[in-house]
């Protein structure tokens, strides 16, 4: 984090429990199709891993190509692919696919990022999901939330008070 504050949210990676809360916000084990954005060190990648079932597809994206390459290599799993690319791109990959997203799991570091990456990639949360799809989303403030409310008709959310930072929890419903 300290040499890539921008792009890396969090000092050490985010509690298991944590996690757990976030993830029980959504349907995985129902999901066909899962995005992540932001692998970092697969803390999340391996608990969606955990729910998701034998036939779903799950993109997890990582612009950082060791931190890409590390998760390949500890999570080998069919389901699951891992691209070298900004989660903006994701839009075409589903396009290949055929399909669009059940759910979108992110724990980007929304609060820093520059104001357009962070429109471009809230918009392309929002266009990857099926109509009633969730975008999981686990932040340290809730300074995101007003461009939450202008994308998703209905959030929930959540305090995770156990994490160090603390953080806060939404769950953001597709139009």
């Amino acid at each position: 984090m300290l040499r890539h504050p921008r792009t890396v949210g969090a000092v050490w990676p985010t509690s298991r429990r944590a996690v757990d809360d976030l993830l029980d916000m959504g349907d995985l084990g129902g999901a066909g199709v899962v995005v992540e954005f932001g692998a970092g060190t697969g803390v999340y990648t391996a608990g969606i891993l955990r729910r998701l079932s034998p036939g779903a597809r799950f993109l997890s994206y990582e612009v950082d190509g060791s931190l890409a390459a590390a998760v390949a290599r500890r999570l080998p799993d069919r389901r699951l692919e891992v691209v070298n690319a900004s989660a903006e791109k994701v839009g075409g990959h589903l396009e290949a696919l055929g399909r669009r997203a059940d759910v979108v799991v992110s724990s980007l570091p929304f609060s820093t990022l520059p104001a357009p990456g962070r429109r471009d990639l809230l918009d392309a949360a929002r266009e990857a999901l099926v109509p009633g799809g969730h975008f999981l989303v686990l932040q340290y403030s809730r300074t995101v939330l007003p461009e939450l409310e202008r994308r998703f008709p209905k959030i929930r959310q959540r305090f995770s008070p156990l994490n160090v930072p603390p953080a806060f929890l939404f769950a953001c419903e597709a139009p």
